[in-house]
């Protein structure tokens, strides 16, 4: 089965999508991942991407789309994948959709986490980041297991200068704007289910995994 994960900043995409990827024993797959391990790795593609980056640009759509291209490639995605990250939009999808396809791949269930901007303030607020892999902490919600050091690199873990309030509602609108169309494009196809997300991650997981058990012949949720 191939499953993808939407939903706004702070909704817990990164959190549940290794969750349901260890549940149902598939690769989880994240662009932001997957630009990191090319760019450490030294791949012809990593260090293209490592260029726009240098300067402060973003990577092109293009370039992530190779990289995931060639991710689907490889053995262990032949029984399905958890992706989170990607699509961000309509255009998106639609590349994706082409790459699966010349696979022989399709995209079984697209799960939207729907979350409160007052939960996603609450969230981002509190967040921590660490310097040298990426990975996300909370200050309250999941802490390190010492304070200020990532607890799978010990590299130090900062607050990001745009996790403030102002800042995270003006991303959930850019976000809400972006997204309509790629969640419309999901709808007609049949493949959207939506999951409320408020709640602490072990229920919401819950509540995914429940959905897929009731819409999907999905034996090993």
């Amino acid at each position: 089965m191939r499953i993808i994960l939407l939903g706004p900043p702070g909704a817990g995409k990164g959190t549940q999508a290794k969750a349901m990827a260890r549940r149902l024993e598939l690769p989880h797959i994240s662009t932001g991942d997957l630009l990191r391990q090319n760019v450490s790795e030294g791949t012809s593609l990593g260090k293209q991407a490592k260029g726009f980056m240098n300067k402060g640009m973003l990577v092109p759509d293009e370039l992530v789309a190779r990289m995931l291209s060639a991710r689907f490639k490889q053995q262990d995605i032949k029984k399905g994948f958890m992706l989170d990250g990607y699509p961000r939009n309509l255009a998106q999808a639609r590349t994706l959709a082409d790459m699966l396809k010349d696979g022989g791949m399709k995209i079984d269930a697209v799960i939207y986490l729907d979350t409160s901007e007052s939960v996603v303030i609450q969230r981002l607020g509190g967040r921590l980041v660490c310097k040298s892999c990426g990975a996300n902490f909370h200050i309250k919600n999941m802490p390190p297991k010492v304070k200020g050091v990532c607890d799978n690199c010990g590299g130090a873990l900062y607050q990001r200068a745009d996790d403030n309030e102002a800042t995270i509602k003006n991303r959930l609108n850019v976000y809400e704007k972006e997204v309509s169309g790629l969640i419309e494009y999901y709808r007609k196809a049949g493949l959207l289910q939506r999951v409320p997300a408020d709640e602490d991650a072990p229920l919401v997981l819950d509540k995914i995994v429940k959905l897929l058990q009731r819409n999907n012949d999905f034996s090993k949720v």
